[in-house]
């Protein structure tokens, strides 16, 4: 099979106006980047205000393995199975960060036969939103330690009678902005700011990479360029010595930032190898963030496709849990139901029972049922991995939404694994269980998926959140660990319980809440694989995050900003004799 570089490459494409006014925009709605992308005027919602909306049909997966599930492969290929079978659909994803481009994992337009394209234009530079974000967000950093910095010089009387602006009185100890880059830096995690002559006060700082900062929450979050602009003016940049909060608006800056994010507001419209259309629109990851694309992206698809196919990121506990408690309770629009993407390979890497000391046991390739032999080791951990399917399965029907499981295929996978996984599925409270080929074989390999997922849609969904506003954040975060996670409790430190009062004397108490874990174990703890029973799950730190609309809890060793590890995805990425990208994806 060819490389999804090669694939990409390869593709006939549409021409960029064509595929919009198919979609159902009007030409000057279309703000172009050449020939195979353009951004979104948002004039297309005051024209559409009302048009009957489609169904939102958002993807998820289980607990995350090394050898990747396909949820956006299943997200994209699901949109062209749809259109094919004669659904008008769009796709909703979010903007590849440069971090995991150049780091882990390569590119995020999906692979084989499914993907976004041309890939190398989505996972590089796109429209340059996320270029926007930092330097907006980094302007706001800027502007905290200059305002700092001549607060110090000149004093309150000095100070307001040159600048005419009220004296801020910032803590240095206090400031909660810090900067950001698109970039895995591990080196960034802990900085010294004002060092040298006539450059301080000094303050410890950080870097955190784009998608963590608040402004691509923000970005994610907002409804229109005013509601952007009413939340930049809330971000709380940092404390006075009094204790009280400093915000964007306080500092004079929230405009500033707002006019340079003013076209990033604006989805990127794409397409899929079949010329389906696709909204990629911000970036925030699910581990430190939402982990959703926008709301504005969502808003303009519903009202021009028929189905939406969009997607949060890593398991069940993670972006889907937030794209529940924080996107839907922020937009209003619940999913008509969900897809749930699984692999044999999943299963057993989530088995608990996959050793690295027995490479019979650990090479996840080898078949474990087949017509002749059924080992039962084996068939054990392809039971335990279930289990772990069965949680996710039962926590997205938790909301109320019908979910329907995607096996992606592996051209490893036997024909006897696979019926057992579907007949164990289909005994379980999921909707229905297609096995997609999407990778392979394109709309062509999704077609029952499809299908099915429009079953599925036409029933009445029941969605519900998992706690109502009005409780205390203790309170949402005991509810959150105990029924969202299955853990017996929740631990908070002196410096949370602290917080948590703070904030809600702040007014601040009625916010959802954006769990930063780890997204490769349903707890707090990486090593507990499966369905794990009997932890408690360990909040170090409650951090506000008022222009996004949330209280982020951090729990156990979360970074914001990644290291680059020891084979890093930029080794393999170079330009040819052609000028053409390669190793990409």
């Amino acid at each position: 099979m060819l490389t999804d570089m090669d694939i990409s490459s390869r593709a006939s494409l549409k021409n960029i106006t064509e595929l919009g006014t198919d979609l159902g925009l009007l030409p000057e709605e279309m703000m172009l980047f050449g020939h195979t992308k353009a951004k979104v005027e948002l004039s297309v919602l005051q024209r559409l205000a009302g048009q009957r909306k489609g169904k939102l049909i958002i993807v998820t997966a289980v607990t995350p393995t090394p050898h990747g599930e396909g949820k956006t492969v299943t997200s994209i290929g699901l949109t062209q199975s749809l259109n094919a079978i004669g659904q008008k659909a769009c796709a909703c994803i979010r903007q590849p960060s440069m971090g995991p481009v150049f780091g882990v994992k390569g590119g995020a337009a999906g692979g084989g036969y499914a993907q976004v394209v041309p890939m190398q234009e989505m996972n590089l530079h796109l429209t340059g939103d996320i270029h926007a974000v930092s330097s907006a967000h980094n302007l706001g950093a800027a502007a905290i330690a200059a305002r700092l910095f001549h607060e110090a010089r000149l004093g309150k009387a000095e100070f307001e009678a040159q600048s005419g602006q009220a004296f801020l009185a910032i803590d240095p100890k206090e400031i909660r902005w810090h900067r950001v880059v698109d970039h895995n830096d591990r080196s960034l995690r802990q900085i010294q700011v004002g060092l040298g002559d006539n450059n301080g006060p000094e303050y410890g700082s950080s870097f955190d990479i784009t998608a963590a900062s608040e402004l691509m929450a923000i970005l994610a979050l907002s409804h229109d360029l005013a509601d952007l602009r009413a939340r930049i003016g809330r971000l709380v940049l940092a404390l006075n010595t009094q204790g009280q909060v400093i915000t964007a608006d306080d500092l004079g800056v929230a405009g500033a930032m707002t006019a340079i994010m003013a076209d990033a507001i604006k989805p990127t419209l794409m397409q899929t190898l079949n010329g389906s259309p696709c909204l990629i629109h911000s970036g925030p990851f699910a581990n430190i963030a939402h982990g959703n694309s926008s709301i504005i992206a969502d808003d303009i698809a519903l009202r021009l496709a028929d189905f939406v196919v969009t997607e949060g990121g890593f398991g069940s506990d993670m972006g889907f849990e937030k794209f529940c408690n924080i996107k839907v309770r922020q937009s209003g629009q619940a999913p008509a139901a969900a897809v749930l993407v699984t692999t044999l390979k999943a299963l057993k890497a989530n088995s608990g029972l996959v050793s690295e000391a027995d490479s019979n046991v650990s090479n996840i390739h080898v078949p474990n049922i087949s017509a002749t032999n059924s080992n039962a080791l084996d068939k054990a951990r392809l039971e335990a991995g279930f289990a772990n399917l069965n949680w996710h399965i039962n926590n997205v029907a938790r909301y109320g939404v019908p979910v329907v499981v995607a096996i992606n295929r592996f051209a490893t996978d036997s024909d006897a694994e696979l019926q057992w996984l579907t007949e164990a599925v289909n005994a379980s409270a999921a909707f229905g269980c297609e096995i997609s080929d999407a990778f392979s074989q394109g709309e062509a390999g999704a077609i029952a998926l499809a299908q099915t997922v429009v079953r599925a849609a036409e029933t009445k969904s029941q969605f519900k959140l998992l706690y109502p506003d009005e409780a205390s954040l203790e309170a949402k975060l005991s509810t959150l660990a105990e029924v969202g996670y299955g853990a017996k409790g929740v631990s908070l430190s002196i410096e949370a319980k602290q917080q948590a009062q703070q904030l809600t004397a702040l007014g601040y108490g009625h916010l959802p809440l954006c769990m930063a874990k780890t997204p490769l174990s349903i707890s707090h703890d990486p090593s507990l694989k499966g369905v794990p029973k009997d932890f408690v799950v360990p909040v170090r730190e409650l951090v506000l995050h008022a222009g996004a609309g949330f209280i982020t809890a951090l729990v156990g060793n979360v970074m914001t900003m990644p290291g680059l590890g020891l084979k890093p995805g930029y080794l393999k990425i170079d330009i040819d004799a052609k000028g053409e990208i390669v190793g990409l994806g």
